[in-house]
C-alpha cells in the first residue's frame, strides 16, 4: 500500500493539557520507509516537510523514500523538492519579486479574473535594510541625517514597498529604521514551530540574502536563494536542490578568556574552505556546541556563505528554547517548540557518534586565538599577534604573489602611510547581534576614553547596530556615550558598509591617497572584505570582532603589534597584563609586563546568554526584541491596512506613487524643547509633527 501523508500523523501534548498533532519522524519505522533515527537533524526537518506536504504530485512516495535512505557518501544525483513554511527578501532583492506580483495581478485582470486571486501562498516577509548609507557619521544626528538622505533617494521604491504591503495579505514589511534582516529574523519573525490548525511543524525558510542561514542558529532550516526560486517558493512551489553531503563539525572544549565569536567564526571560516564544503550542510554538534550561547551560534551560522556551505546549522536544544524565551516569545510559544522537537526525538545537541555524517571534523575551542581576516578574503585569518609582520609581508610582496608591491613605510606628503585606517565600521549582522561582543566594544570605549584616547577625526566611524534592541542595551549599560566620544555614533539600522554602503571619504583624503599610491586600511565587523568592496579607494580590508574595530579605530593604523605597542600617545594604553597572559598562553615570545600606571583597557569577557538552562519567566531586561512579538502590535501593523478601494480593483500600483516625494523639512515646536520633523505629504493630507524618531517611517507611511 502507497504511502500517504495522514498515515505518519500522530499527537502530542502541550503543557496546556491540549493534545495536537505532527507528522512523526520516529513514525516512518513502523510504516516500512526506515528507521532515520542516524540521519543528520537538518536532513531530517527537511524530510518532515517532503512527508507533510506529500500529494502525489509536487513530492511524491519516490521523494521521501529517497531522502529517508539517504547514505553519508554515496553519489548525490537525485533533488530534493522542499516546500518552505515562510519567504524572507530584503528591499534590494525583494522589489523585484514584488514588480511580478503586480504584473501579474495586470494580467488576471485583462483576463477578467479578479487580480486578488494573485497571493503569495506562504507568508512573505520584506524587511528594508540595503538602501542606508553612511553619508554623515560624526554629527549628533547622524541618524536622522542619513535616514532623510535614505528617503529620499528610495522614494520612489518605498512608495511601491508600501503599496505592495497593503495590496497584498500575505506580504508584510519591515520598514526603514528597525533593523538587518537577519537579525529581524532572529528576534522576531522566526517562531521556531509553526501550525496549520491542529498540526504543528518546523519553521523553515528561503530568503533573497546569502546570510540568510543565520537562523540555522535556532535550529530553523533556511538558506539564501536567487530571486526565482524565491518566487516559486512564494506561489506555494518546492524550492529543488541537490541531495546534499552533511559535513559534521564536532566543537570540543570551551573559549578562553578573551576570545570572541568573531575569532571562532573566523578559525571556522578558515577551517571549512581548507575542507571543501562549497554546497554541503555543515551542521555543528559536540559538547562544544552545546557550551556556545545563541547568539555566539548564531555569529557561527550567518557566515556559512564565506566557508562555501549551504547551511551552517545547530540542531534545537535548551539554548535555542531559552533565547526564544528571552526576546519575547510567548510562553505557549517556547512550550511548543520543546515538545514538538521532542516529540521528533530531535531536540539536544547531538553527541560524537550520534550521527552518521559525510564526514566529520574537530575543532577544539580552546585553541582559537584572537585573530583578524584579511586584507582581501575572509578565509585568510591572520593571528592578532602576527598582523604587523604579515603586512608589512604583503606590502612588499609582488602583485603576482597576492601582495602589494610597495616599500615598507612609504608616505604621500600629507599625514596618511601605507596602513593608515580610514574606515572604522562596527556593523553587520555578522556581529551586532551578539550582545558579548558589542559590549565589549563599549567596554573597551569606556576605558578608553576615560584615560583621554581619541580616534582621529579623518577615519570615518561608525556604529550600525543590527536591531534597535542594540542600542537599548548599550545606553541601559552606560556604553553608548563613550562609543560616541570615540566618534562611533548610530548611523542607521541597516546594512551599511559590509556591503559596500560606507558612503564616501572626504576629496581631500581620496586625492591624498591617490597621490601616494598608498595601501590604506578598513577595519570592519563585517563578513566579507574584497578589494573595493568597502570603498574604491582603501586596498586592505580587515575583518574583526566589534572591540578590535574600536582598537584599531584609535591607534589609526593596522601594522601595529597590541601586545607591545601603545594605542596612542598622552596614556598609557597598552591592552595590559591579560594581554601578556594571552601571549603567554600561545607560547608567544615574552611580552614586558606593563609600567607604572599602565592599566589595560581591554574588556573583562563577557559571556551573554541565560544564566540557567531554564526559560526566564519573562523576557530578560534588556534583551527585549526590537519589534513586539504580536504583529498587531508592532511598529509594521501601524503601517495604514488598506480601504476597500486604496490598492485599486486591479490591484494597480495607485496613481499617488508616481507623485513627488514628501518634502522633509526641521522646524522647532513652540510646545516642546525637542527638535522635530515636520514632514510635509503632497497627497494632500495635513501636515503633522511627529518626533524624530518616528519620523523615519512617518514619510512613506502617510
Amino acid at each position: 500500500m502507497s504511502l500517504q501523508a495522514q498515515d505518519s500523523l500522530r499527537d502530542f501534548q502541550l503543557a496546556s493539557g491540549h493534545r495536537v498533532r505532527f507528522h512523526s519522524l520516529p513514525a516512518l519505522a513502523e510504516l516500512g520507509v526506515g528507521d532515520v533515527g542516524r540521519l543528520p537533524v537538518s536532513l531530517r526537518i527537511v524530510l518532515e516537510s517532503l512527508l507533510r506536504n506529500l500529494d502525489g504530485q509536487r513530492i511524491t512516495e519516490a521523494h521521501v523514500r529517497q531522502l529517508a535512505g539517504w547514505k553519508p557518501r554515496a553519489e548525490r544525483s537525485e533533488e530534493i523538492p522542499f516546500v518552505v513554511a515562510r519567504i524572507v527578501l530584503q528591499d534590494f532583492t525583494g522589489v523585484p519579486l514584488l514588480c511580478d506580483l503586480a504584473a501579474m495581478r495586470g494580467v488576471a485582470a485583462r483576463f477578467g479574473k479578479p487580480p486578488s486571486a494573485v497571493e503569495p501562498l506562504v507568508p512573505v516577509d520584506l524587511v528594508v535594510d540595503h538602501s542606508v548609507q553612511v553619508d554623515h557619521f560624526r554629527e549628533g544626528n547622524a541618524l536622522d541625517l542619513n535616514m532623510q538622505l535614505e528617503f529620499r533617494r528610495n522614494a520612489e521604491r518605498y512608495r511601491f514597498i508600501k503599496w505592495g504591503m497593503q495590496a497584498f495579505d500575505t506580504f508584510k514589511v519591515v520598514p526603514p529604521g528597525i533593523g538587518i534582516v537577519h537579525q529581524v529574523n532572529l528576534e522576531y519573525l522566526a517562531r521556531g514551530v509553526l501550525h496549520d490548525g491542529d498540526v504543528y511543524h518546523p519553521d523553515s525558510l528561503v530568503g533573497t540574502d546569502s546570510h540568510t542561514t543565520m537562523i540555522n542558529a535556532l535550529g530553523v532550516v533556511g538558506w539564501g536563494v536567487g530571486g526565482i526560486e524565491a518566487e516559486a517558493g512564494m506561489l506555494g512551489q518546492p524550492v529543488y536542490f541537490l541531495t546534499p553531503d552533511v559535513v559534521g563539525v564536532n566543537l570540543k572544549g570551551k573559549l578562553a578568556a578573551g576570545v570572541t565569536a568573531t575569532d571562532l567564526v573566523l578559525a571556522v571560516t578558515e577551517l571549512l574552505r581548507k575542507a571543501n564544503v562549497v554546497g554541503k550542510f555543515v551542521e555543528f554538534f559536540g559538547e562544544g556546541a552545546a557550551s556556545l550561547t545563541l547568539p555566539d551560534r548564531a555569529t557561527l551560522a550567518n557566515m556559512a556563505p564565506e566557508y562555501g556551505a549551504t547551511m551552517g546549522f545547530f540542531p534545537p536544544d535548551e539554548r535555542a528554547a531559552d533565547y526564544l524565551a528571552a526576546t519575547g516569545r510567548s510562553a505557549e510559544e517556547v512550550d511548543a517548540f520543546r515538545r514538538y522537537f521532542q516529540a521528533q526525538k530531535l531536540f539536544g545537541m547531538p553527541a560524537d557518534g550520534d550521527i552518521d555524517y559525510s564526514e566529520t571534523l574537530a575543532l577544539d575551542l580552546a585553541s582559537i586565538v584572537p585573530s583578524v581576516a584579511g586584507p582581501r578574503r575572509p578565509q585568510d585569518r591572520i593571528a592578532l599577534t602576527g598582523l604587523k609582520p604579515r603586512f608589512d609581508e604583503l606590502l612588499r610582496a609582488p602583485a603576482a604573489a597576492g601582495g602589494y608591491g610597495k616599500a615598507a613605510g612609504g608616505a604621500a606628503a600629507g599625514s596618511l602611510r601605507h596602513g593608515s585606517v580610514l574606515i572604522a565600521a562596527i556593523t553587520s549582522c555578522t556581529n551586532t547581534s551578539n550582545p558579548g561582543v558589542m559590549l565589549a566594544a563599549g567596554l573597551l570605549a569606556q576605558k578608553a576614553a576615560a584615560r583621554g584616547l581619541k580616534v582621529a577625526p579623518h577615519i570615518k566611524t561608525s556604529l550600525a547596530p543590527g536591531s534597535r534592541v542594540v542600542t537599548d542595551y548599550l545606553s541601559k549599560a552606560g556604553l553608548l556615550p563613550p562609543l560616541e566620544t570615540l566618534g562611533f555614533r548610530v548611523v542607521a539600522y541597516g546594512c551599511t558598509t559590509c556591503i559596500g554602503n560606507a558612503g564616501p571619504l572626504e576629496p581631500a583624503i581620496e586625492s591624498e591617497i591617490a597621490a601616494g599610491d598608498l595601501v590604506c586600511a578598513s577595519v570592519l565587523s563585517g563578513n566579507r572584505n574584497f578589494e573595493a568592496r568597502i570603498h574604491p579607494a582603501i586596498k586592505a580590508n580587515f575583518l574583526m570582532s566589534p572591540p578590535l574595530v574600536v582598537a584599531f579605530a584609535i591607534a589609526g593604523r593596522v601594522d601595529i603589534d597590541l601586545a607591545r605597542e601603545p594605542l596612542g600617545e598622552g596614556a598609557c594604553a597598552r591592552f595590559g597584563p591579560a594581554w601578556t597572559k594571552w601571549a603567554r598562553r600561545w607560547r608567544r615570545p615574552p611580552i614586558p609586563k606593563p609600567t607604572a600606571g599602565c592599566t589595560a583597557i581591554w574588556p573583562t569577557p563577557i559571556r551573554c546568554g541565560p544564566a540557567s538552562r531554564r526559560p526566564p519567566a519573562k523576557p530578560m531586561a534588556g534583551s527585549r526584541p526590537a519589534i513586539s512579538p504580536s504583529r498587531r502590535s508592532s511598529p509594521i501593523s501601524r503601517w495604514p491596512r488598506p480601504r476597500p478601494n486604496r490598492c485599486g480593483a486591479r490591484g494597480r500600483w495607485p496613481s499617488s506613487a508616481t507623485r513627488s516625494p514628501p518634502t522633509t523639512s526641521v522646524r522647532r515646536d513652540p510646545s516642546s524643547r525637542r527638535r522635530r520633523l515636520v514632514c510635509i505629504c503632497r497627497s494632500g493630507a495635513s501636515s503633522r509633527s511627529i518626533s524624530t524618531a518616528t519620523a523615519r517611517a512617518a514619510a512613506i507611511t502617510r
